[in-house]
């Protein structure tokens, strides 16, 4: 199969399996809380984080469907940071992936309600995974460790942190690493601990989504200057005062430094056999014009 039909083959499956998880609640008194939940995680985009989880299991065991409970949990998870990230008091974003986003159609507070329950149902879905406990409590708390606050949140409190002032490079990184970088970590690592990895394919995997994470966001940093509205499908130079990769390097480093994190992404795979999806999905990522 070539890459963009095992990309979408594991996107299908994914988005069936969330339409499932929610199809049990829409009884409930409280449909509209659903219906937001589902408008953002079931609203599009590109199931990446997903995908990683997917196709490290299956280079771990075979069986990639092992991985679906945490798999759903991590787009969960995504879709209440995005939420979130959007609301007036954070980026204050009218648009997301070409459609008004969540506040602007359900208001603020369901929106902000439904980013605190798509968070609190990931960890439900995730404890549904059928392996044996030890893994599972191990990945949840390596979910939550990449999320909280000393990973995504953190990540977004030193940015909220940074907006009165130039960073170093040291102080750019320390936010990106966490803000994006660290749910990336995540869905590459509980991909091997679900295929029942080694602790060395588990090293590698996260050096792997490290290194990734960073040519992910420099080229994010790069579509908001070049990229246009149309294209993203959101406002496009709205981080023109945030300290961003671009705003540090200028685009020109910026490219060469989005081919050398690539490349040392790659290099982690080495561990692993068949990676060639996984190398031609992290080029692919790192190349996107949007």
């Amino acid at each position: 199969m070539k890459m963009d039909e095992i990309s979408k083959q594991y996107r299908d499956f994914i988005e069936e399996y969330l339409k499932k998880w929610f199809a049990q609640f829409h009884d409930e008194p409280q449909r509209v809380l659903y219906e937001a939940m589902e408008y953002s995680l079931l609203g599009g985009g590109k199931r990446i984080r997903a995908i990683l989880a997917l196709e490290f299991c299956r280079l771990c065991c075979g069986d990639w469907q092992k991985v679906a409970p945490f798999a759903a949990a991590i787009e969960m998870i995504h879709a209440y940071s995005l939420i979130h990230d959007d609301l007036p008091a954070m980026d204050n974003d009218d648009y997301r992936r070409g459609k008004l986003t969540n506040h602007k159609v359900y208001g603020e507070g369901m929106a902000i309600l439904a980013g605190d329950a798509l968070l609190s149902d990931a960890f439900s879905c995730a404890a549904a995974a059928e392996l044996p406990g030890k893994d599972v409590t191990f990945a949840i708390q390596i979910l939550a460790g990449n999320i909280g606050s000393l990973g995504m949140v953190g990540g977004q409190v030193l940015d909220i942190l940074s907006e009165e002032r130039v960073l170093t490079e040291q102080e750019v990184l320390d936010i990106q690493t966490r803000k994006t970088g660290a749910l990336i970590n995540a869905s590459c690592a509980l991909g091997v601990i679900a295929g029942g990895g080694t602790e060395k394919q588990l090293q590698a995997a996260c050096g792997f989504a490290g290194a990734l994470g960073l040519a992910f966001q420099i080229r994010d940093d790069m579509l908001d200057v070049i990229g246009t509205q149309e294209e993203m499908g959101k406002g496009v130079g709205t981080d023109a005062t945030k300290n961003t990769f671009v705003r540090l390097y200028g685009l020109e480093k910026c490219e060469e430094l989005v081919q050398k994190y690539t490349n040392v992404a790659i290099e982690q795979l080495q561990v692993f056999d068949d990676t060639e999806y996984l190398i031609s999905l992290a080029n692919s990522l790192t190349a996107r014009k949007v």
